[in-house]
């Protein structure tokens, strides 16, 4: 047998979750073959298969799991299956029982896309008062709704139950935070409790960047391969005014301020485990197409628990985009250890005086959260004002001020 031990990812991580077995147990895996995914505070990681061999599990979805602990075990002796023959399941080895988790699993309502299946009687009811089947709770055999279950729908209109739960419940459930979120809760306090946080507002035109993606849309995927989107424009337009108020772009360590002559710009990534901050590197080095080609690709390692350590360490100022969720405007929460925070909102049409005329322009708000520590007021509005003035002028973003000025070196 070869013990498969949970590796050390770092000098300050002691403890991870098993997020799920990729590999049932009893099955014949290959060497280096991915058998599970773990999560730390920080990223999620796999562990591969030392061997080939038949894999036993010694560890449940879910179990928090210290660095150096047996999760698996390999029999390498086993003889290899022939094609299409699974080896039968290993007998389980004695070992410490934890302590038993009450788990249900939860019955999933239906929806307007996935409609149960409903017996004659209440289809005919559900076609004849045109009800959303998604939203009768099923009660039958096999999820299916019969005609009580449209009744009561019928008797309660506007009252809909949370999912798997009955109306007039007072059911409470308990979960364990994840290591993630547990990370997240402690950074978000140590945030709010060791930085002198103060959060400036400004609006910002819109139409002109909107203009340049309805324009160049279509070339811009052909050419590049991905969408143009408004991140680019923001990460451009922050790596130059970083540069030019580097108070922004700093931490406190101990009594020294460290300075950074780069833009490594952290993205906030909302994932179903909660939020990560992937990081961008070297953002003032690189096209619009790369940057989004790295948003693309850090989005995709989130959604998928791909992230790595490195994934997520170094930043130097990050943005956050509460607008794809609805957000008008919102407070964003220095990300530790940076000084500075972006967040970008959703775009609104609104009424606004432009020469003494009322015109109807899409604006964003954008807040620019900072540590007033190092960062002084005339440094955050400079800063927020900067942004502004390149996203409302993108020619600007070529080369950081307007081209007819450069031309005449004014």
């Amino acid at each position: 047998m070869i013990d498969i031990k949970i590796p050390s990812i770092g000098e300050s991580i002691s403890e991870v979750t098993l997020l799920k077995w990729t590999k049932p147990a009893g099955t014949w895996v290959e060497r280096d073959e991915v058998i599970a995914e773990l999560e730390s505070e920080k990223a999620t990681f796999e562990v591969n298969a030392e061997q080939a061999g038949v894999l036993q599990h010694l560890a449940n979805a879910g179990d928090s799991l210290r660095i150096g602990d047996v999760v698996a075990r390999i029999d390498e002796t086993a003889e290899r299956p022939a094609a299409n023959e699974t080896p039968a399941p290993p007998p389980v080895e004695a070992k410490p029982a934890a302590a038993p988790v009450a788990t249900t699993a939860p019955v999933v309502a239906p929806t307007a896309s996935t409609p149960a299946k409903a017996t004659p009687v209440a289809a005919a009811i559900i076609s004849s008062h045109q009800l959303d089947a998604g939203a009768i709770q099923p009660s039958g055999p096999h999820g299916k709704i019969v005609k009580q279950d449209v009744l009561t729908a019928l008797q309660q209109p506007g009252k809909k139950a949370f999912a798997g739960v009955e109306l007039n419940t007072r059911q409470v459930r308990r979960e364990k935070m994840s290591n993630l979120r547990k990370t997240i809760a402690r950074r978000l306090v140590e945030a709010k409790n060791s930085t002198a946080m103060l959060t400036t507002f400004n609006e910002v035109d819109m139409t002109a960047i909107m203009a340049i993606r309805k324009e160049y849309k279509d070339k811009f995927k052909e050419q590049h391969g991905v969408n143009l989107g408004f991140m680019s424009f923001f990460a451009k337009a922050c790596a130059i005014a970083l540069s030019e108020w580097p108070a922004v772009n700093a931490s406190i360590d101990g009594d020294e301020i460290i300075y950074h002559d780069y833009a490594d710009i952290s993205i906030a990534v909302s994932t179903p485990r909660g939020l990560t901050v992937p990081v961008i590197r070297n953002v003032e080095s690189l096209s619009m197409a790369d940057i989004e080609k790295k948003v693309i690709e850090l989005a995709g390692k989130a959604r998928d628990s791909k992230l790595t350590t490195e994934d997520l360490q170094g930043g130097t100022f990050t943005i956050t985009n509460g607008g794809v969720f609805g957000s008008l405007m919102s407070t964003p929460i220095i990300n530790i250890p940076q000084s500075a925070i972006l967040g970008m909102h959703k775009i609104q049409e609104r009424p606004m005086a432009v020469n003494g005329q009322v015109v109807i322009l899409p604006m964003m708000y954008i807040a620019l959260s900072y540590d007033h520590r190092i960062i002084d007021g005339r440094e955050s509005v400079s800063f927020l004002v900067r942004v502004k003035e390149l996203l409302e002028n993108p020619s600007r973003l070529l080369i950081g001020k307007d081209p007819v000025q450069s031309l005449l070196e004014l």
